[in-house]
């Protein structure tokens, strides 16, 4: 896995295909780059794209960073790895968290911008997410793989997908128990902190570039409403709605998922 060190830490990615437009992965925050292994064979070589996954410092196999930061810390890194790469214009997709970095690098850095897509995003943190979040913090302090699971999924995946999936949901359970570290723990504690106060409600409508929103109707997350109010403020934004799914989208409806986003930029190929 390459890594190039920005802004003092050291940062992992992956960069897939050899297409003459670059897709970016933007990370929610129990993620890392291996959790989108399933879309590089669909980005680069059935539609050929040049797919970039990174993981944020704290996140994956970046950097950990042992002082409390906002969430907009990763905005910079982000520019500068692009920079590094010699990637001058992207189709910018965040989840979640990752929607919280890439809507403050359009706001920043537009110009490295085809388009941007934002599925299960919210532009200001609830009351209920930083209640969620409070529970995940809590949960992660135990050190325990199998409390954060029990405590932390209800909250990502829908009840539909939590009872079709109930089997392999439980050995996923197993396998937290068996890989997150302490380390991991920690740092989950800290991305988790750094977004408490997002909030950009009001900073939005500078948002120019072409943008997709894609939400998920048993996402209690970041519900359906709450994607609305980025809709209205972000001029001629667009919305997918996708029935059944929770707040892990991409996940339970894949096919869905990658057909919104791929229609969506195909409208807005620069090439």
């Amino acid at each position: 896995m390459p890594k190039v060190e920005v802004n003092g830490v050291e940062l992992n990615y992956s960069l897939d295909g050899n297409g003459e437009e670059t897709i970016v992965f933007l990370n929610g925050i129990m993620m890392n780059t291996l959790s989108w292994n399933e879309f590089v064979p669909v980005l680069t070589e059935q539609n050929n794209y040049q797919f970039l996954r990174l993981d944020f410092r704290d996140m994956g196999f970046s950097s950990p960073y042992k002082e409390d930061y906002d969430v907009s810390i990763h905005v910079d890194d982000l520019k500068e790895l692009l920079d590094e790469l010699g990637i001058k214009k992207v189709h910018l997709l965040g989840v979640s968290y990752g929607a919280m970095v890439a809507m403050i690098f359009a706001l920043r850095y537009p110009e490295y911008l085809s388009t941007l897509i934002l599925p299960n995003a919210v532009a200001q943190v609830t009351r209920f997410l930083q209640a969620a979040s409070d529970i995940w913090e809590y949960s992660a302090a135990t050190n325990s793989g199998e409390v954060f699971f029990k405590l932390s999924m209800p909250f990502i995946y829908s009840d539909e997908f939590y009872n079709r999936n109930w089997e392999w949901l439980k050995e996923r359970e197993v396998l937290f128990d068996q890989i997150l570290t302490k380390e991991y723990f920690e740092s989950l504690q800290r991305l988790s902190r750094s977004s408490k106060n997002f909030d950009i409600l009001d900073q939005i409508h500078a948002i120019k570039v072409p943008t997709l929103l894609i939400a998920g109707t048993r996402d209690i997350i970041t519900p359906v409403y709450e994607m609305k109010k980025i809709q209205e403020r972000i001029e001629g934004s667009k919305m997918v709605i996708i029935e059944g799914a929770g707040h892990a989208s991409f996940y339970e409806k894949m096919d869905e998922f990658v057909t919104a986003v791929l229609g969506f930029i195909a409208l807005h190929k620069v090439v």
